[in-house]
């Protein structure tokens, strides 16, 4: 049953089911929830007047009591192969923005002389793209958003920059699992590689705009196995990793391809790069579909929780992602428009964002930062605030306007 509630008639434990306005305008991840935390009633009180609770979905009333005093970022579940390392940032993004252009750039020469071999039918050269790999792994364990804001304001929209991404991702999630620096390395060398077998597929199958026919369907499913074909013949590369190529399209329900596996037999950064690849794939640009903004990307890998993805890996990438994650482009309460350059892990409605154009549209020079942690004032009466996400890919807003 239905209620209307005002904002300032709310109570830990209601679950909210609607809001006054749409979820999309909101930061809100999720359509419905369980109020828990005072992050949750701090959004709501900042975007809506009022929302309608489902008055027979409740929490215990011990939880309901309790709920309050819940800390905003919650404890992480332990998965087997996490909790290793704990690291520490040694950087601030700034100061790592350039070591990280220049393992990202050295890193696309990688990829791109990698398909020119298997284009020209020689074998990749494992050795360069391990020290890619490592080389953004060093980058992430000083700073993990430099890197991650890099590769999400992408130039292009091809193999390269997808491939970049997803190693990127991976990189950065296993540095938040707090994985081994071995497992860093290879989950980036893993990202790097994961598609290569697309290669062998023809682009006008793989660029086609209409639907695909049940031939060219399982082409494309075949790049799994090609990918394979091409890492097994490739020296030095760890059977590890070509393990894990291979079961990246593998899901935890035993739904995926090519062999139906599931649970713990796909291994963890197996389970990563199917998440993160599909995490990439929804927020890019694709020749049958629309982007989608991250936060609906996140929508939808929530629902596919405990079906095509271990839940307790879907719940941590979301934590890793968060709310306003690095790169996105969002508008101040001033009007400004501004990129997330960095995350606040104890506030995560208080990121770190580089102004970049003023109230009027016009570009910034010099960009302003500023750290919402710290209530910068807008004026003597209002502090900053992020006013709404804008819609992805009409901001329009590249790597060059960064640290200027």
């Amino acid at each position: 049953m239905m209620k209307k509630v005002s904002i300032d008639e709310l109570r830990f434990g209601m679950y909210v089911s609607q809001l006054d306005r749409p979820w999309t305008d909101t930061p809100f991840m999720f359509q419905g929830f369980l109020l828990k935390t005072p992050e949750q009633m701090d959004v709501l009180r900042r975007f809506c007047k009022y929302v309608f609770v489902d008055t027979e979905r409740v929490a215990d009333p011990i939880e309901a009591r309790t709920a309050g005093a819940l800390p905003a970022t919650p404890v992480p579940k332990k998965l087997a192969g996490t909790g290793r390392v704990r690291y520490v940032e040694s950087a601030t993004v700034e100061n790592e923005f350039e070591p990280a252009k220049g393992a990202y750039e050295a890193s696309e020469e990688v990829v791109y002389s990698a398909i020119e071999a298997v284009r020209e039918g020689a074998t990749l050269d494992v050795a360069q793209a391990t020290t890619a790999a490592r080389s953004m792994s060093e980058s992430i364990k000083r700073n993990p958003d430099a890197l991650v804001l890099l590769s999400t304001l992408r130039d292009r929209e091809d193999l390269i920059d997808k491939a970049l991404q997803v190693s990127v991702y991976m990189i950065a999630f296993a540095r938040f699992l707090e994985m081994s620096e071995e497992d860093l390395e290879m989950a980036g060398l893993v990202g790097l590689l994961l598609d290569v077998g697309k290669l062998k597929i023809p682009n006008e199958v793989l660029g086609k705009r209409e639907r695909l026919t049940p031939e060219e369907f399982v082409l494309v499913r075949s790049h799994v196995t090609r990918s394979v074909e091409i890492l097994e013949a490739t020296p030095g590369i760890s059977p590890a990793v070509v393990q894990a190529v291979a079961t990246h399209h593998e899901r935890y329900d035993g739904s995926g391809y090519p062999n139906g596996l599931r649970g713990e037999d796909l291994g963890l950064i197996a389970a990563i790069s199917g998440l993160v690849d599909t995490f990439v794939g929804l927020t890019s640009h694709r020749p049958y579909a629309a982007p989608v903004a991250p936060s609906n990307a996140l929508n939808m890998l929530h629902k596919w929780r405990g079906s095509a993805f271990h839940p307790l890996l879907v719940e941590q990438f979301i934590r890793c992602i968060g709310i306003f994650p690095v790169g996105a482009v969002v508008e101040l309460n001033s009007g400004e428009v501004g990129v997330v350059i960095a995350q606040n892990l104890e506030k995560r409605l208080q990121p770190r964002i580089m102004v970049v154009r003023d109230a009027g549209g016009n570009p910034l020079r010099p960009q302003k930062l500023l750290d919402l942690s710290k209530s910068p004032k807008v004026n003597p009466d209002e502090s900053y605030r992020i006013r709404r996400t804008l819609e992805f890919g009409k901001a329009s807003i590249s790597r060059s306007d960064l640290f200027l």
